[in-house]
C-alpha cells in the first residue's frame, strides 16, 4: 500500500486517513482503490472492534477528482457496489462500526463517504455540499438515499439541487453529525466514542449495526420482523451476562451522574 491512505491501529481501532491533502483528498482511482482495500482490511482483521475514516487536512475529502474524471473517466471504473475498489462498495458491507471524523470540506462524492459512516464526528471546520447538479453528474454513491434518512427529504432536495454549503453548526443543528468539537478534539473524541464501542459485547454490536443497515432498507414492519426473527434466533450466554452485569451497573450509574 502507498501513503495515499495512512493506517493507524491502536487498542482495536484502526484509523483510516486519506491522504492527498494537496487535492484535497479528491477520489482519483488509486486512493479510491487504496481506501477500499483499508476498510476491507479492517473489516477482516479479528484484532480491530471499530474503524474510524478521515481526511489529512484540510479537507476530509473533496469528492471524485475532477480532474481524471475530465481526462479519461477512469476514477468511474469502479462501481459503487464494488468492494474491492469502491469505498463506497467496502463500506456498504462493514460489518463492523465505522465513525466518520470530518475535519474539513466534505463534498460530493467525499460527502456521500461521510453518508455511508454510521455516524460523525465534525470539527468546526467541516462543511458540507453536493455539487452533483452543479457538475452536471448523476449520484452513485448513496447521495440521494443516505442524505434524506440523514437529514429528512425537503432538506435534501435544497441542499443537493441548490448545491448550497452547509456549514458544522448548521449541519449539527439538522442531525447530520452527531458531535461537533473543536478541531484538535476530532479525534480524540472519534476515540473515546470508538473506545465506548470496543468496551461493548462485540458480537452484539455487529449484530445491531447489521440489523439497523438491514432495517433502514426495509418498510417499517419488515423491519421490525427482520428484528423479532432475529431476535428468536439469538443465543444468550447467561455466564457472560454475569459478567458483564456489575460493568452495567457502575456505568449507568456513572453516566446518570
Amino acid at each position: 500500500m502507498s501513503d495515499l491512505v495512512i493506517v493507524e491501529t491502536a487498542e482495536r481501532v484502526r484509523t483510516v486517513t486519506l491522504n492527498r491533502p494537496e487535492a484535497r483528498n479528491a477520489l482519483n482511482a488509486a486512493l479510491q482503490e487504496e481506501a477500499a482495500g483499508a476498510l476491507t482490511d479492517a473489516d477482516a482483521d479479528h484484532d480491530v472492534d471499530v474503524v474510524i475514516l478521515t481526511g489529512a487536512d484540510p479537507a476530509f475529502c473533496a469528492g471524485l477528482d475532477l480532474r481524471e474524471l475530465g481526462a479519461s473517466g477512469s476514477n468511474l471504473l469502479g462501481r459503487a457496489d464494488d468492494s474491492s475498489r469502491s469505498p463506497f462498495g467496502a463500506l456498504r458491507r462493514m460489518t463492523k462500526p465505522v465513525i466518520g471524523a470530518v475535519n474539513g470540506a466534505c463534498a460530493t462524492g467525499g460527502f456521500e463517504l461521510a453518508l455511508a459512516c454510521d455516524f460523525l464526528v465534525a470539527s468546526e471546520r467541516a462543511k458540507f455540499v453536493d455539487t452533483h447538479a452543479r457538475v452536471g453528474v448523476s449520484p452513485g454513491g448513496g447521495m440521494s438515499v443516505l442524505l434524506p434518512q440523514a437529514i429528512g427529504l425537503r432538506r435534501a432536495k435544497e441542499l443537493s439541487l441548490t448545491a448550497h454549503f452547509l456549514d458544522a453548526d448548521e449541519a449539527h443543528r439538522v442531525g447530520l453529525v452527531n458531535h461537533l468539537v473543536s478541531h484538535d478534539q476530532l479525534l480524540p473524541t472519534a476515540r473515546r466514542l470508538a473506545a465506548d464501542i470496543v468496551a461493548n459485547d462485540q458480537r452484539a454490536v455487529r449484530n445491531l449495526k447489521s440489523l439497523y443497515d438491514r432495517g433502514s432498507a426495509l418498510p417499517a414492519g419488515d423491519a421490525l420482523a427482520l428484528e423479532q426473527e432475529v431476535f428468536r434466533t439469538w443465543k444468550v450466554d447467561p455466564a457472560e451476562v454475569e459478567r458483564r452485569r456489575s460493568g452495567i451497573v457502575a456505568r449507568g450509574r456513572e453516566q446518570a451522574g
